[in-house]
């Protein structure tokens, strides 16, 4: 090995200067080279550095394993990874520095060739023979690298494993860019501290987060398209519903309306991933070979996904099922190709390096903060200054929160407080925690029940950005939706800020301008959708109040509506069809008191 390798230089610059091959840099970043310094400053057994997806994890990682073995510290590597596709990457990575990992070893050779310094194994791998691991770890001066650490409180066994495993170790360095869980697991190796309210919190040796990471151009800022849009469905009891998709009153409504949203057979799923694909198409004007990949919850929707984008692009999509060797290869050759699409379940959201994507649908109902985290890190991964991600989701208020908390850095907590919503010493990030956990538990309860998703249709919501939100609604294909899909491609963090600042002044005067050469008529012809979205969503909570007070069903109470006053089902109905309904429940309102 080089001594480009080891030197740190003087000085090190934040970000590459163009984008080297994964974990083979000549020079280091700012963090990296910090974060290296301070690791032989206290050479520590255990090492805890947490850096936000995208960060570069893995070079530094090698580095000090590089370093290590060139000291005679060490003389053997153990990579612990949450997935079978990191196994080999982490073993790519490593052959570029001259370190020989081998990632096919499996639990029954016992030993690896002599050809390797060590292995590449998944915490699953380890868990079902720790002994086996323990073994091959005291026969040398072993280093550890726990990658994406969380995962060792997966399940009792996997932590009880990896402590057994690997307490000889003579080194373990930990890594993860999301050192928070939604459960109180216990991390092996991972230091816990109390802090001032009593709660044990993870302490890393080394953070470095998204915030400081956008600073440095080391990530992509990140813009969320958010899209609403009327939701139609039956449940278990055969009622029929409605809500507008983000406005459901009650987490079941909000969870089954979410699910109609992302059911193949809508118009909903299909509107949204066409209009992906129009921003992709922008951002390859100035990104030639840009990707983008959509998240889906199953096979069943990932596979229909992907038959959809095919209708709308006209190419061919990679479509990703399982965790194995084929799937391995499929991500590797679209990380190396130019295709646009690549559709994968939700394992392909940890750790999965494909640099070009810069577009994303968020298309599955997994809520975690976890999970989220690890699903941006997808899309931030920039090989150049100015490159810009943008991932479209559904509008409900979770995900919403989730985008707008971006920039939050977390530890992982073992204690919850018992702490009421308007105790002054109540910790919000805790709330969005648990409450996403909630959601997730109840989103899976839900998936049990017969349901039957009826009709869906979309309409663009909003831009989220920084902690902001940009626009004020628009319908499909309108010059408003298109205003925010033509953002270029290649824009600074700041300049996307000014951007969609701009855009959205420039939509508020184009509306007032409208409205005041529309003021002088009394009855305009066609019905602004906002009026539409409004009335409709009224309807849909005095609907459920009186459902509520009379118990009746909410789809026998549209029913009869509808026979008494007339018109089509709620998601055709015009604005004055909507207000005589509305006019009807007041009097039923009035009559009942």
């Amino acid at each position: 090995m080089g001594d480009a390798l080891f030197s740190l230089g003087e000085s090190m610059p934040p970000a590459y200067p163009e984008r080297a091959a994964w974990g083979t840099a000549p020079k280091l970043r700012q963090w990296q080279a910090e974060a290296l310094e301070k690791y032989f400053e206290s050479t520590p057994r255990d090492y805890l550095a947490v850096a936000t997806p995208g960060a570069g994890k893995t070079t530094f990682a090698l580095r000090v394993a590089a370093m290590l073995v060139e000291a005679g510290t060490i003389n053997r590597i153990t990579v612990v990874a949450p997935t079978e596709h990191l196994k080999s990457q982490w073993a790519d990575a490593a052959a570029r520095i001259g370190l020989a990992l081998d990632p096919n070893f499996k639990n029954s050779d016992g030993r690896h060739g002599a050809d390797f310094i060590g292995v590449a194994v998944t915490y699953a791998q380890v868990a079902s023979k720790p002994l086996l691991h323990r073994a091959k770890t005291e026969a040398a001066r072993t280093l550890v690298i726990l990658d994406e650490i969380h995962h060792g409180g997966d399940a009792l066994s996997w932590g009880d494993g990896i402590r057994e495993a690997f307490e000889p170790a003579t080194r373990r360095l930990a890594l993860t860019g999301t050192p928070f869980r939604s459960d109180t697991a216990a991390i092996p190796f991972v230091d816990y501290v109390e802090d001032a309210e009593g709660i044990r919190r993870s302490k890393a040796d080394y953070t470095y987060g998204y915030g400081d990471a956008l600073k440095d151009h080391v990530v992509r800022p990140v813009i969320f398209m958010a899209y609403s849009g009327q939701m139609r469905w039956r449940t278990s009891a055969g009622e029929e519903m409605e809500a507008q998709l983000g406005e459901g009153f009650t987490k079941d409504i909000t969870a089954h309306a979410w699910r109609t949203a992302l059911n193949p057979e809508g118009e909903w799923i299909p509107s949204v991933l066409a209009a992906a694909d129009r921003r992709l198409t922008e951002v390859r004007r100035t990104i030639p070979d840009a990707g983008g990949l959509v998240i889906a919850t199953d096979h069943s929707d990932a596979k229909a996904y992907a038959a959809q984008l095919k209708r709308i692009t006209g190419e061919k999509v990679t479509t990703i099922l399982s965790d194995d060797a084929g799937a391995s290869r499929k991500i590797e050759d679209f990380s190396a190709g130019t295709d646009r699409w690549m559709v994968a379940v939700r394992m392909v959201s940890e750790g999965v390096d494909v640099p070009r994507l810069a577009v994303g649908v968020y298309a599955t109902s997994t809520s975690t903060p976890l999970f989220f985290a690890q699903a941006i890190g997808r899309y931030v991964r920039s090989r150049k200054r100015g490159e810009v991600a943008s991932v479209f989701l559904p509008s409900v208020p979770i995900l919403m929160a989730l985008a707008n908390q971006m920039e939050v850095e977390r530890d992982h907590a073992l204690d919850r407080p018992e702490k009421h919503v308007d105790d002054p010493d109540f910790i919000p990030e805790e709330a969005l925690m648990d409450e996403a956990n909630r959601e997730e538990k109840a989103s899976d309860e839900l998936s049990k029940q017969k349901f039957e998703a009826l009709d869906s249709r979309a309409s663009f919501d909003r831009v989220l950005y920084d902690g902001g939100e940009f626009g004020t609604g628009a319908m499909l294909g309108s010059e408003d939706e298109q205003d925010f899909l033509g953002i270029p491609g290649l824009l600074d963090a700041d300049q996307v800020g000014v951007l969609l600042r701009q855009r959205q002044q420039e939509q508020v005067t184009r509306r007032s301008r409208t409205a005041g050469a529309a003021a002088p008529v009394e009855e305009p012809a066609v019905t602004d959708h906002r009026q539409l979205t409004e009335l409709r969503s009224k309807l849909s909570k005095n609907v459920s109040a009186w459902a509520a007070r009379t118990g009746t069903p909410h789809g026998v109470v549209h029913t009869k509506l509808r026979e008494v006053c007339g018109g089509p089902a709620v998601a055709q109905a015009n604005a004055d069809q909507l207000n005589k309904r509305l006019n009807k429940l007041q009097d039923w309102f009035v009559g009942k008191r």
